[in-house]
């Protein structure tokens, strides 16, 4: 079974940064792609970045500029690395992991981010 794992979460101060990690492991080769969400309290889960099998990247214009998704050189484990953060980057976030033979959405179960004075 593939699962998928986020971490690299915690609480930080307005500019600051994190750097979170998702993990897939079990039997698969690769992450064919993935994508990174967040949901606010009370808020609906957005889409924020993504990255496809060709290496090419999108970012919400929330994020854009300020937070970067990237993948290790196995493709197993992809990275949001997120500078700048602000109060409003408070939420959980979450990646899905497109992976096996057919394609199927791998969710983590999330990780916390707090963006706090």
């Amino acid at each position: 079974q593939v699962r998928v794992k986020e971490s690299g979460g915690g609480l930080v101060q307005p500019g600051g940064s994190l750097r979170l990690s998702c993990a897939a492991s079990g039997s698969f080769f690769t992450i064919h792609d993935a994508d990174w969400y967040r949901q606010a309290p009370g808020k609906e889960r957005e889409s924020i970045a993504g990255i496809a099998n060709d290496g090419s990247t999108r970012y919400s214009d929330s994020v854009k500029g300020r937070f970067t998704i990237s993948e290790d050189s196995a493709k197993r484990t992809v990275f949001l690395q997120m500078n700048s953060l602000k109060l409003e980057d408070t939420a959980v976030y979450y990646c899905k992991a497109r992976i096996g033979v057919p394609l199927q959405d791998v969710w983590g179960q999330g990780t916390q981010v707090t963006v706090s004075s």
